[in-house]
């Protein structure tokens, strides 16, 4: 893989299956926000520890110019981690629903034009 730090990060992210919007919520940022530094090729060494910390990942490992193996190590056991709470899981429902009926909408107003 490349050295494009936010192309690493996202891989990673998505390797492992985490959700993108609650781990935008768990960092305190928006999920364009995550998607920036996904496309970034720099990202701050703060937040790729912020991220390796809620995730549990090692990034010394794939940015071994950054970090350490022990620094990370101290991350990994003081930093937050990723959960999927009841509230995301709840949330992510609600989004289905609001998206369902919209497109059930969208599907009759499509019906009206051609009929």
């Amino acid at each position: 893989m490349d050295n494009h730090q936010g192309k690493i990060l996202e891989y990673v992210v998505r390797k492992n299956g985490f959700n993108v919007s609650s781990l935008a919520g768990q960092l305190g940022v928006n999920r364009r926000t995550l998607y920036n530094y996904f496309s970034s090729s720099i990202v701050k060494p703060a937040v790729i520890s912020r991220i390796g910390g809620i995730l549990r990942h090692d990034f010394s490992v794939e940015f071994p110019d950054l970090f350490t193996y022990e620094e990370f190590q101290k991350v990994l056991n003081t930093g937050p981690k990723f959960s999927l709470g009841q509230q995301d899981i709840a949330e992510d429902e609600l989004y289905k629903e609001k998206y369902l009926i919209l497109l059930e909408q969208y599907n009759d107003l499509l019906t009206d034009l051609v009929s």
